[in-house]
């Protein structure tokens, strides 16, 4: 697949992506970095969004069902592999540093970023699932996951 089809592939699918996500055409278009005429207007397949956009979507989209089904995999590893001709995965060893671990219960860890304050979840293969700035927010998502009742 080269850049053009890859464009005109996700110009097909944004309005698809936009709803399996639940957001309103306001709430894209803010999250993207475009007015909502212009979404509109790729939604409607009049215009092709630019590449810049494109990997936006990938990249703040990156689990959609939709996208993922579309490309056979990850959308942002087909970005990248368009874009500089090869993927790189990066390692995260020097992570931790910034990651304090605030609870672990069912092979799950509740982590806090002290340097840009963001917490997320991680599953019993050491992956994040699900990050929010929100403590209420992924602490529910925490309990979910290890059969607790939300506090």
């Amino acid at each position: 697949m080269d850049k053009q089809a890859f464009i005109e592939t996700l110009q097909s699918k944004f309005k698809m992506v936009r709803t399996e996500a639940g957001y309103t055409q306001d709430s894209m278009s803010h999250t993207i970095g475009l007015s909502k005429k212009t979404l509109v207007q790729i939604e409607k397949e009049r215009i092709l969004p630019n590449w810049t956009t494109c990997i936006s979507l990938c990249a703040l989209f990156r689990n959609s069902e939709v996208l993922t089904n579309t490309f056979s995999g990850d959308p942002l590893e087909l970005a990248q592999v368009i874009s500089r001709g090869h993927c790189v995965y990066p390692l995260y060893d020097n992570e931790k540093v910034y990651w304090e671990t605030l609870e672990t219960r069912s092979g799950y860890e509740l982590q806090f970023n002290k340097g840009n304050k963001i917490y997320r979840v991680l599953n019993e293969q050491h992956q994040p699932v699900h990050a929010s700035y929100i403590e209420r927010e992924i602490r529910t998502f925490f309990n979910k996951q290890t059969d607790l009742q939300p506090v």
